[in-house]
């Protein structure tokens, strides 16, 4: 019976043992995972220049500068993906990669769903005309018009609300809006005659018209509200995303930050450390 007892209290201790090297092991960070394999998964789409775009076959921009940042902190390499933005969000919950660093609008809804980092710029929607269109010179100009944007963007509600603000005006409202994989693709579309208009955010319509001198022209906004732009963790992974806000900080009080802003935008952005999180946010 003794012999009995000692073997099961053995076992009791075995199973203990388990139990808490189990946890342990389940209670390792995706941080910590990160510096062990060596490696941080990214998942881009490589359609928002001047944030992240590529160029000769790699992808470049602010994003991948900052990037590159974060991971020589780290001391890790960096695997960086490039992804239509659709399957973005949902790819980052199902742990496909490690950080979504594109250029997401930091909207109420997907504040609550995700851990938004600190903001890397700023945007407001325009709308983009081809230049000479004489038939669009203001918003109220869009009523029975095609208009364009991109799929499951921060811009598309944008775009359905300025719809709706034209009929409750009176107005008929778009035509028909059409929702296009990336925004290249709407500025194609209106550049070739297949839609009258496009919406999408002011950096890319800047940078647009100055590589395309003399084909599209800005409208105006599309809306009074400006939405920051930032990159988001699950929200189990506050942990990385509060790491990667240490880093910012560290290049904006070093200056190296507004370097790579004039590099890239060819200005500064006044962008808050604070406060830039919408009520209930991860």
């Amino acid at each position: 019976m003794l012999l009995t007892r000692r073997a099961l209290n053995r076992g009791i201790l075995g199973a203990g043992l388990l139990g808490v090297s189990g946890r342990s092991a389940s209670a390792e960070t995706t941080l910590e995972r990160i510096k062990k394999a060596g490696e941080l998964v990214v998942a881009t789409e490589g359609q928002y220049p001047p944030f992240e775009f590529v160029r000769d076959g790699k992808l470049v921009g602010l994003g991948r500068d900052l990037l590159e940042e974060v991971t020589g902190k780290l001391g890790v390499k960096l695997k960086q993906l490039d992804l239509p933005f659709q399957g973005i969000l949902p790819g980052l919950i199902a742990k496909k990669f490690d950080l979504v660093a594109t250029s997401l609008g930091l909207t109420e809804e997907r504040a609550r769903r995700y851990a938004f980092t600190m903001p890397t710029g700023i945007s407001q929607a325009h709308v983009l005309k081809r230049k000479g269109n004489a038939a669009i010179s203001s918003l109220a100009d869009l009523n029975g018009k095609v208009v364009a944007t991109q799929l499951a963007s921060s811009v598309e509600p944008t775009a359905k609300a300025l719809d709706e603000k034209l009929k409750a005006e009176g107005g008929k409202g778009f035509a028909e809006l059409k929702l296009f994989p990336a925004f290249s693709d709407t500025f194609l579309a209106v550049g070739s005659g297949v839609v009258d208009a496009a919406i999408a955010n002011l950096p890319l319509m800047l940078l647009l018209m100055r590589d395309r001198p003399g084909v599209f022209e800005i409208v105006g906004p599309a809306t009074e509200r400006k939405t920051y732009l930032a990159w988001a963790t699950r929200p189990e992974d506050a942990e990385l995303r509060d790491f990667v806000n240490g880093v910012f900080r560290e290049l904006r009080a070093s200056g190296k930050m507004g370097e790579l802003q004039e590099k890239w935008l060819g200005i500064k952005l006044d962008l808050p450390d604070t406060g830039y999180l919408p009520a209930g946010a991860l």
